[in-house]
């Protein structure tokens, strides 16, 4: 199954320093995540404030971010993003899929239009100069927010696929989804009192919206799910709220051509929070696009 790709970036100031996604209108929007009640990933805390957040992220069980949880995270997004879980066997993926993104790319679906690739081929070819793609970084850098292949085509996706088999390179894309996406969705989920699950919940959507401000991007979306119902750490239930959170990233995506399946919730996610798996125990069974995967135990 083709990825359902990612959303246009735009620059939000994050402690982490990541590249922060738009709405998918392509709305450049700047601006913080204004919505939320557990303050996220930004600039407009003191030091203080993030020293405690710091803290208490410290403090909590490491949920998602245990090496085995983290692993099975990688399978449940390679399920719905290649129809696979075998998600190491996706450094080399490139394709164009109608999306208006042009290439999508890697293990996480980086794309040429929006902004994620070209970082991260900036990023790598700072530490290894005479890497395959560096070559390209100037037509990157003049298709980066569009669908554009000038200066790229074959000669680029051959590239991409050569250097897809150097661990350096490999290493570098997930360093970069780490930063961009795994890590902040899972220290935000925890402030906002979520187990397992929900930081999974919180990170797949990351993934495929991008961590942006706007309505179809991550942030505004968990800003329309804390208008439904409150965060555990705000005082309400778990299973409520993660409900309400995939009330509305099912409505969001079912008004986007390449979204439009919603079995990654439907048949996912849901699943498992109907079945009262918050923390994401082994064995699973799901399904995605039609199609049955199993992790045992």
């Amino acid at each position: 199954m083709k990825r359902a790709g990612l959303l246009l970036l735009a620059v939000v100031p994050l402690t982490v320093t990541a590249v922060a996604c738009s709405a998918a209108d392509g709305s450049r929007d700047a601006g913080k995540d204004r919505s939320a009640t557990a303050r996220p990933y930004d600039e407009d805390g003191s030091s203080a404030d993030r020293r405690t957040d710091d803290k208490r992220v410290a403090g909590l069980p490491p949920g998602l971010a245990a090496p085995a949880k983290k692993e099975l995270a990688m399978k449940l997004v390679a399920s719905a993003e290649n129809s696979t879980l075998d998600w190491r066997g996706q450094y080399g993926y490139i394709e164009d899929i109608g999306d208006g993104r042009g290439y999508t790319a890697g293990i996480i679906g980086f794309c040429t239009g929006t902004h994620d690739l070209l970082k991260l081929v900036e990023g790598y070819t700072k530490k290894h100069p005479d890497n395959g793609l560096a070559r390209f970084l100037p037509a990157l850098r003049a298709v980066d927010g569009s669908d554009s292949h000038e200066g790229l085509g074959r000669p680029f996706t051959r590239a991409w696929a050569r250097e897809a088999r150097v661990a350096a390179f490999q290493q570098a894309q997930d360093t970069v989804r780490d930063r961009l996406y795994f890590d902040p969705a899972v220290r935000l989920a925890k402030l906002d009192g979520l187990g397992t699950l929900g930081q999974f919940v919180y990170y797949d959507a990351m993934v495929m919206h991008g961590p942006g401000t706007g309505p179809k991007a991550f942030h505004g979306l968990r800003g329309a799910a804390l208008k439904k119902a409150r965060s555990p750490a705000g005082g309400g239930g778990e299973k409520a709220y993660l409900d309400a959170f995939l009330d509305v990233r099912r409505t969001v995506m079912r008004g986007e051509k390449a979204h439009r399946n919603t079995s990654r919730v439907d048949t996912a996610q849901r699943r498992f929070l109907r079945e009262g798996n918050l923390d994401l125990r082994t064995p699973l069974t799901w399904r995605v696009y039609g199609e049955t995967f199993r992790v045992p135990r």
